[in-house]
Order: structure tokens, then sequence, then C-alpha cells
């Protein structure tokens, strides 16, 4: 016997994607119903597959519903499941837990929803298949003993555990029903449905462990393809694991190499290039893309000086091949070459270089720009505000980016 199961996590539906409408609200519109339409495209799939049964393993939501419309529409979507006989199993993550969701709405009932109180198994007699599952009864599930209450395998059937986890945490993601790799062995189940982690990753093949990724990037930092895993199962074994892209609009991070530029125009030219090539990889999806310009170069400077007017001329050349192919940011992260006093236009007297050096050397500079970093990151909006936070960027480099952008701009100034 031959067929197929679909394995989606983290729809996260209706959440916004981040940033997007801080810049231009024309363009967050074709944004914004982008989850939506991966949702829409997940029932295609499952639908013109023949996939026998649909699992989503938590964070359905973002949290509970600024309106009763999200729950409508994924009752819709699942009603389209229900009328051709495919049914869904689900179990909740830390998003959409028990303890978060003030509201619900009744589910066709083709629809299985796994209990937060204790594990549970599903059966499916034609395919012979066991779904063992248990939902997050609050947001922060920590229990150590979580997943070691999970049933014992039926033995003769495929065994499949749908887990809402980041396993260890060492995933970047915290530690939500923590275990680990070999505890999931120890079970003998044929399949781990595991949901959290936002990036697509086959953990194990023996079993299978497999994270789907989201369905939809949400950010500069969730990039590339997003969608669901497509299991193909053949003679009660897990044969294939093929996952497969259902995003509505994509994210991209570009990295321009500017080294041999001569000026500002050879610049821009190659940012048309390589973010038309970024579009066309998008397969028609609105497109935000993050512009990273690395090398080093002498227009450095000229560059961070003009960094906001460079980002107007790229987002003009962006919807040249859409109009929802979106420059999120550039972010200027070239090299000056060795400095000497004539690449900042100093006059023999006044070496503004060595000034601003010296100027960094005092002994409350550091201490002054750490207090003004903060002060700036706390009036930030939230979004704004959390990516600041995981910006790696250390004090000395943001000092050092300073006052090249002075210096550019003073040379920009003069010429």
């Amino acid at each position: 016997m031959r067929f197929s199961f679909i394995h989606a996590a983290d729809l996260h539906i209706d959440s916004p994607l981040a940033g997007l409408g801080l810049k231009d609200e024309t363009v967050a519109r074709r944004f914004a119903d982008a989850g939506r339409r991966a949702v829409e495209a997940l029932i295609d799939h499952t639908l013109a597959t023949g996939a026998a049964f649909l699992v989503i393993s938590g964070d359905i939501f973002d949290g509970d519903w600024k309106d009763v419309t999200t729950g409508y529409f994924f009752t819709r979507a699942l009603g389209r499941l229900h009328r051709e006989g495919v049914p869904t199993f689900i179990v909740h993550g830390n998003h959409d837990a028990e303890s978060v969701m003030s509201k619900s709405l009744p589910y066709p009932d083709s629809v299985h929803i796994f209990s937060a109180a204790q594990a549970q198994t599903f059966v499916l007699e034609q395919q012979r298949v066991a779904l063992h599952g248990r939902s997050f009864s609050s947001r922060n599930e920590n229990e150590t003993d979580f997943v070691t209450r999970y049933p014992q395998r039926l033995e003769g059937w495929l065994n499949i555990g749908v887990l809402h986890t980041a396993l260890d945490g060492a995933r970047g993601h915290k530690s939500y029903a923590p275990c680990t790799v070999e505890a999931l062995r120890r079970f003998g189940y044929d399949y781990w449905a595991l949901g959290h982690v936002h990036a697509a990753e086959t953990v194990s093949r023996d079993p299978w462990i497999v994270y789907p990724g989201n369905l939809q990037g949400r950010s500069i930092r969730e990039t590339g393809p997003k969608g669901a895993m497509c299991v193909t199962v053949e003679d009660g074994r897990v044969v294939a694991v093929e996952h497969v892209a259902l995003d509505g609009a994509r994210w991209a991070h570009v990295h321009v190499d500017v080294t041999d530029c001569p000026d500002e125009a050879a610049v821009l030219a190659r940012i048309e290039a390589q973010l038309g090539a970024a579009h066309s990889q998008a397969d028609g999806r609105p497109l935000a893309a993050r512009l990273s310009l690395k090398g080093t170069t002498p227009l450095h400077g000229r560059l961070l000086a003009t960094c906001e007017e460079m980002e107007e001329e790229a987002r003009a050349r962006g919807f040249a091949y859409a109009e929802d192919c979106w420059v999120e940011q550039i972010k200027i992260m070239t090299h000056a070459p060795a400095r000497s006093r004539a690449l900042a236009g100093e006059a023999d007297a006044l070496d503004l270089d060595a000034l601003l050096r010296a100027a960094a050397a005092e002994p409350d500079y550091a201490a002054t720009l750490a207090e003004l970093t903060a002060q700036i990151a706390d009036k930030l909006p939230r979004g704004l505000r959390d990516d600041f936070a995981r910006d790696e960027t250390t004090l000395a480099q943001r000092a050092e980016a300073a006052r090249d952008r002075l210096l550019g701009e003073l040379t920009a100034d003069a010429s």
C-alpha cells in the first residue's frame, strides 16, 4: 500500500510581516495576506496530491485572535478538506496554547485536536496509521516529562509522533517541551512530525524526525522558500520526505560585492542585476529583499553618507520588475581601504580621521555611546527594537561606521 500525507507547522495565521508596514503602507497591503495565501496553498496541495491526511504541529495562530475572522478563515480552509474526506490532526503549540486562546469555533468532524491534559492516540484504520500527540495547555510548556508520557507504539502500524518542541533548544529557540533526539528514538515511532523551529530541517532519518519550518516567512530572519513536507509511505514505512514551497510572499537577503565598482552608478547597476535575480527565484511571489553591500572600496564613506538615497533608488529599480518587489533595507557592510589624509579631503593642518579616533579613545566615550544606544533602542517600535536587540554589531563597529559616514559626507560636500 502506498499513500502520502502532509506535515505542516507554524502557520501563524494573520501574523504581520514585521517591518514592512512601517516603511510603505501600499507595499504592506500587498504582503498582508501572504499568510492566508500560504494556508490556501497548503489545502490546495493536500487535495491535489491526494494526500491521505494533514498533520499540523502547532502554532496555527500567532496568539489570541484580534477578531473572529481569523478563526472563520481557518475553519473554512479545513472545511475544504472535510468535504473531500481528508482528516486533519492538530497539536497546539506555545502561540495557540489553551491558556492563550480566549475564543474558539467548532471545527468539522474530520479535525482531530490532541488533548492538552494528556497525550493520546488517533488511528486511521484504512492506512493502519497511529498518530500520537499532546497539545500545550500553557504558553510556557517546559515540563521535562512532557514527551515521556507519549503512548507506546502500536506494533504493525505506522506510528507518527506529533510534537511542538525545540528539542534541546540548540536551534536558537526557547526550549518548550524539552527533549532529545535519543529520547524520541526510544519510542520506536516511524516519523516525528515536529513544529516550533521555523527553518525546515530533517534532524534524523532513522527514525524520521522532521521540522517542516513555518508556512510563511514573517521577517528578514526567515528567508527563502517556506512550506510543508510531503511524506510518502510505502508498505508501512516512510520512503521519501520532500519539502514543498507554499509561501505567499518571500524574503531574501542579497549580498552585493561592490569591490570593483568605480562609482555609485556602477553600484546601483549591480544592485539592480542581483535584485532581478532574486526576484526571478521567488517564482512570481511578492519579494522583500535586504541588500548588504560588501567589499573593500574607496566608495565606503560615500555609500554610508548616501545610503538613504540609494535605498530610494534601489526601490524604484525593484518596482521595474514587479509592483511587489520591495527593497526592505540596504546595509552598508563595506570597508574602506588603508586610510590617507587625501581620502578624507583634509587640509595638511587638520587630520579629521585622527581627531575622531582620538575622541573615541577618551575614557568616557564607550560609556556615553552605550547609554545613547540604549536610549535609542528604548524609543524604537517593538518590531524594530527586537531587530536591534538581535543585531550583533558591537558598539565599536557602530562608532567606526559613524566615523566613516561623517568622513564620507565631508568628502561628498567637498566634491
